[in-house]
């Protein structure tokens, strides 16, 4: 591997081989792209052009301009970028990353391509070996199984239908081939922007390398700049794209079951909810309700009236979603499958026949969604769901599943042929040479899933122009963010998957995508209600909040487990709604910033050892630390206080405890009713009433809960919660010096507020001497309670 030439343009230089080509460009600040293409066979010359390549992941950006230099006499050149560098050995092809200060990133040890001829498909093995040093982290990698450091495991990304699954199952429904290295308190990223099965080895094989294969003929490369772990997720959105805001209705409580038979059921459970005074805004209908699992159909015996059930669940502030599954049956006469078969818009063999399977239908066939005629004919399937009075669209079985196909064809090319009955090690999908036009699926398997779900978003968009999308997806690759929310998948009712839940989700918000939940309490099993409460506890600040569970389980309504269980439940049901106006806030940053909900603690301690340990709490936004209680019987909770601090706001209240300065480990006393919490120093947490539904994010109740420091930042996004108009953007600033506290209020927007005050509790300060820009105040137990007009825009404490 080695260079001998080199091409120069103001925005891509590219390094020529007798066997190999790399193409260097930068399409935005911090981000280096290097487009690896070796030839594939020893032989074969490098290629002279490298075509134009079609990004599921990737949006458009302007190119950035490069420059270059030669050192070592020329055989070292440096390539220069905004942000970072990148030295490129001409002998051997190996190249090293810097950051603007100078800083070793990375380095790229060797890259190589070969070509493995097969029947009935051929596949390449693509690979790159990046050295990492024993002290190096490597954090995200989405979707994935084990502790927040993913070093010493190795990963496969391909989407997989996986039921039930373990805390150690690999893989599962997402692929995101995005990783952070994080070493001496530096953070970078890697990301491989490619559709093909891939894997990744993580310092597991040799302790010194990082190694990424690719069953396809490239690797297409990002390198990320930090230095911050937080920087280099801003990049990677800012690459990827971000996602947009969800209607406020999305965030609220909802309620799924697969095996609610009816909508006499579905009435029951709304009842239910209403009469225990549970809040709740989202109800789903599972596979039920389709006529023989016919996609875009009713079963009219079970479902006589969907418009009329959608208006009494509107009636009650609650939102109808419907699952969607991408197989359709095939039968003729049946007006999907008859569009899709007329228009050529089906996967075909590699004989050229359509492609049959077995999913729910029996049998069944599937949209090609790689292309775009495919995925608007799609898109427009939602008008009638729509008319009547469907808000929200649930993807599911989309890695594609495929029980069974029954064209012939019985073998699933899972790198070479497996058949069914021999494990589900990658699970049961189409075959590795089924045709999507020009492309096999081996190379847009993992992209199926968000073709399904940009073809529903486009299509919502274009039908419901006023409202805001919501689309939850099983499956998905990188930029899935783009479209949809994201769920973990089937899980069980396991105290493990309780714990393993919060280092997937933050695994899921490292890779962009922020809009994520598990259910609660977990699909498959036989919860207690020990479980129940403790999941509940969690899910109150994942921002999708659902409970999910299977047929063939006990019903998992929190009414079911009786109390002191429903009480309990009950009570954080509420906290939810009390939070909304900070979540809400939180998820218009990740669709500015791309910045998750639930961040780890490592983000804002990228140097600190115990902070990248603790993977079963998180940070809810920048400044409120959760520890939920993943263990049975727990009733006290070990957690790591990473530098600052931190004022004890246990179950989103002050909790009687002093100030605890940070860098140690507490034992924390956590009862049933009880998750520990922290509030650190300079934050602020927006609050308002709890409600049994949302109906507006102009919040008519707030109340800001301060932790007093010498630097305060918050923020406060507010508007309709739907739709796309008036909107107010908060900010809070405060200062602590010389004796004077003083907080500091200004506005963006035109949105009026709807509330004429609002309440402040101000914690860590001493009883003030005088109180100015307050209507009134008072001092009660060591908190400054203090009540001001909505449009305030300055509060001095004199201390």
């Amino acid at each position: 591997m080695r260079f001998d030439d080199i091409s120069i343009e103001p925005t891509r230089i590219t390094f020529w081989g007798p066997r190999t080509a790399l193409e260097v460009r930068s399409p935005v600040p911090g981000v280096l792209r290097l487009r690896h293409a070796p030839a594939l066979s020893h032989s074969a010359p490098a290629h002279r052009e490298l075509l134009p390549k079609q990004s599921w992941s990737v949006v458009e950006h302007a190119e950035l301009p490069l420059s270059l230099r030669r050192e070592q006499e020329g055989a070292v050149v440096v390539v220069v970028a905004e942000g970072l560098s990148l030295e490129v050995t001409l002998a051997t092809g190996a190249w090293r990353l810097r950051d603007g200060s100078g800083r070793e990133l990375g380095q790229c040890e060797s890259f190589s391509s070969e070509v493995m001829p097969d029947y009935p498909v051929t596949r390449f093995r693509s690979r790159l070996a990046l050295h990492t040093p024993p002290d190096e982290a490597w954090l995200g990698f989405g979707e994935k199984v084990g502790s927040l450091d993913k070093r010493g495991m190795h990963f496969t990304f391909w989407n997989t239908d996986v039921v039930p699954h373990h805390p150690d199952t690999d893989p599962l429904y997402q692929s995101i081939p995005f990783s952070i290295g994080l070493r001496e308190g530096v953070a970078w990223g890697v990301f491989l922007d490619e559709s093909w099965r891939m894997e990744a080895d993580v310092a597991a094989e040799d302790p010194s390398t990082l190694l990424w294969e690719s069953a396809g003929p490239e690797l297409d490369t990002y390198l990320i700049a930090g230095p911050m772990p937080a920087d280099v997720v801003r990049r990677y959105t800012a690459l990827t794209g971000r996602m947009p805001l969800p209607p406020l209705w999305s965030l609220g409580a909802q309620q799924s079951r697969w095996g609610y038979e009816n909508a006499r059921e579905i009435r029951s459970v709304l009842q239910g909810y209403r009469a225990h005074k549970i809040p709740l805004d989202v109800i789903y209908l599972d596979i039920d309700y389709m006529e023989g699992y016919k996609v875009w159909t009713w079963d009219r015996t079970r479902y006589p009236d969907p418009a009329g059930l959608a208006r009494e669940a509107a009636a009650q502030g609650v939102r109808v979603v419907t699952i969607i599954d991408p197989g359709v049956k095939q039968e003729p006469g049946y007006r999907v499958y008859d569009e899709a078969l007329a228009n050529d818009y089906l996967v075909r063999n590699d004989r050229g026949s359509v492609l049959v399977g077995e999913v729910w239908p029996k049998p069944a066939v599937f949209p090609d969604f790689t292309r775009e005629s495919v995925r608007a004919w799609w898109g427009q399937q939602h008008r009638a769901f729509l008319d009547v009075g469907i808000s929200g669209f649930w993807n599911d079985m989309n890695e594609p599943a495929c029980f069974k196909v029954i064209n012939g064809d019985e073998t699933f090319g899972v790198i070479g042929t497996r058949s069914l009955d021999k494990g589900r090690v990658e699970g049961p999908t189409l075959p590795h040479d089924a045709r999507h036009g020009d492309k096999r699926h081996l190379e847009v398997h993992n992209v199926y899933a968000i073709g399904m779900a940009r073809g529903a978003y486009e299509g919502l968009r274009a039908l419901a122009p006023e409202r805001r999308p919501f689309i939850l997806t099983r499956a998905g690759s990188s930029g899935i963010q783009r479209y949809a929310a994201v769920w973990s998948g089937d899980n069980s009712s396991y105290w493990a998957h309780l714990e393993l839940s919060v280092s997937m989700l933050l695994g899921l918000g490292l890779a962009g995508v922020s809009f994520v939940g598990s259910d609660v309490p977990g699909f498959l099993g036989r919860p207690t209600g020990e479980l129940l409460v403790r999941w509940t506890q969690a899910g109150v600040f994942y921002p999708l909040f659902r409970n999910h569970s299977a047929k063939g389980t006990p019903y998992k309504e929190p009414w079911r487990f009786g109390e002191p269980y429903l009480s309990i439940a009950r009570e954080w049901f509420e906290r939810r709604y009390r939070l909304m106006p900070t979540l809400y806030s939180l998820m218009h940053e990740s669709s500015q910033e791309g910045l998750p909900a639930l961040r780890p603690l490592v983000m804002y301690s990228p140097g600190d050892a115990e902070a990248l340990r603790m993977d079963d709490a998180f940070f809810f936004g920048r400044d409120l630390l959760v520890a939920p209680v993943a263990r049975q019987g727990r009733t006290h909770r070990h957690v790591y206080l990473p530098e600052g601090r931190w004022l004890p706001f246990f179950n989103l209240g002050q909790s009687g405890g002093e100030v605890i300065e940070g860098r140690q480990h507490v034992l924390a006393e956590a009862p049933l009713d009880t998750v520990p919490m922290w509030l650190r120093a300079g934050g602020a947490l927006a609050l308002t009433e709890p409600a049994l539904h949302t109906t507006t994010a102009n919040w008519a109740h707030l109340t800001w809960h301060i932790h007093a420091a010498p630097r305060v930042e918050a923020r406060l996004y507010e508007d309709a919660g739907e739709g796309y108009g008036a909107s107010r953007l908060t900010r809070l600033t405060g200062t602590w010096a010389d004796g004077r506290f003083v907080l500091e209020r200004t506005t963006e927007g035109e949105l009026l507020p709807a509330r004429e005050t609002e309440t402040l509790c101000v914690y860590a300060l001493s009883e003030p001497r005088e109180v100015l820009g307050a209507r009134e105040h008072r001092f009660v137990d060591g908190v400054l309670l203090v009540e001001v007009e909505a449009g305030w825009t300055r509060l001095e404490v004199k201390l």
